[in-house]
């Protein structure tokens, strides 16, 4: 019986995990989704309604309206919705929500590459490959100060930096669902590689992994 191939990324803020999550689905004709922006959607639902953050039953009733089939990349990248979707993103009740949704978006054949923070420990534990995506804080800065400079957005690469480590320690640091590397995750630093190098290791990796499982 075929059985849907799911590829989890994980890692921390601008570590490149969504780029390369996005060419590799392309590269292997399947569906991808950032688990990131549900959370986001979820967020600018609340904001849409002039509604608290901190409302857990309005975070929730959001939540179960989110389409992970209709997630607005542009919109919800914003910097402001980012800032909401981290506080709702603490809620328990709203991760199991959304996991769910997200788990069942995996199920669907032929499979989907799914990047986030907790997909290879807790969203799709049993993903046929797990990478952990990674790069010193500083280089993350450096990527997200140029992609930021590129959209006449924020010059203070100080402040940005300060901004990955603060969600570094938040995202490593919560209770529900932390950010660290599944057990049998493959590590993969792109601190010295272009997403040309960092694409090339990963295939390798999954292709790897791969064909080792059709041998056992």
């Amino acid at each position: 019986m075929q059985t849907p191939l799911i590829i989890a990324i994980d890692g921390p803020a601008a570590s490149g995990k969504g780029t390369l999550a996005r060419r590799l689905a392309a590269n292997l004709g399947l569906r991808h989704l950032d688990t990131g922006l549900t959370y986001r959607a979820t967020a600018h639902r609340l904001l849409q309604h002039g509604l608290p953050l901190e409302n857990l039953s309005a975070a929730e009733t959001a939540a179960r309206q989110v389409d992970l089939h209709d997630l607005d990349r542009t919109t919800l990248s914003q910097h402001e919705i980012g800032e909401a979707a981290s506080k709702i993103a603490v809620m328990p009740s709203v991760r199991r929500i959304l996991v769910d949704k997200q788990r069942e978006f995996a199920s669907a054949m032929p499979g989907a590459v799914l990047d986030g923070r907790d997909i290879g420990t807790v969203v799709c534990p049993q993903a046929k490959v797990k990478l952990y995506v990674t790069a010193a804080a500083p280089v993350r800065a450096r990527r997200r100060h140029e992609e930021l400079l590129a959209k006449n957005g924020s010059d203070d690469f100080d402040a940005i930096l300060a901004d990955i480590e603060r969600r570094d320690a938040r995202d490593m640091a919560r209770d529900d669902s932390p950010l660290r590397p599944a057990v049998d995750a493959y590590l993969l630093d792109t601190s010295q590689m272009d997403i040309e190098a960092a694409f090339s290791a990963a295939k390798v990796i999954i292709n790897d992994a791969l064909a080792a499982e059709r041998k056992i």
